[in-house]
């Protein structure tokens, strides 16, 4: 297999994910917050030392280490994770939000993120690659499994 759609959503989130991140440094001082709509969406720019929800706060060796542990087995397991395209898109989406985020751990020693939604913690490309890559495999592994369920009479 060439697994075209998961180095196409890998690189393609990546790109835009420290696109992003690049430009929310740029405009947006630390902690500082810009509304687009008012106590709903804010961009605010947080310096993130922690992974999600602040677990493991300044634990950056150990980040960085799981997030390379997670990759080496999607990397080197995905013809075992990959049962049609959306798991193929999803590994893809999954492997992009770990290593955008260790990038940022390894070239800075935190996480950027600015989406800020004022009810939940900021978060970015990243994290949003994160979630739909699971949901899609997740999605898939139960459209095959119903697929190969039988009716029963």
């Amino acid at each position: 297999m060439n697994h075209k759609n998961f180095y196409l959503s890998l690189i393609i989130t990546i790109l835009v994910d420290q696109l992003t991140k690049s430009l929310a440094v740029k405009y947006l001082s630390n902690y500082s917050t810009f509304p687009l709509i008012n106590n709903i969406f804010h961009l605010t720019l947080v310096k993130n030392k922690g992974a999600a929800f602040g677990l493991f706060y300044n634990q950056t060796i150990f980040l960085i280490s799981v997030a390379v542990l997670v990759f080496i087995i999607i990397y080197f397991f995905k013809n075992k994770f990959i049962n049609g395209r959306l798991s193929e898109i999803g590994l893809g989406f999954l492997s992009a939000g770990t290593l955008g985020n260790l990038t940022d751990r390894i070239l800075h020693g935190y996480v950027i993120d600015f989406f800020d939604f004022r009810v939940w913690p900021v978060f970015n490309i990243s994290d949003i690659a994160i979630d739909i890559g699971v949901a899609l495999i997740i999605f898939e592994m139960f459209i095959t499994r119903n697929k190969n369920v039988p009716n029963n009479p």
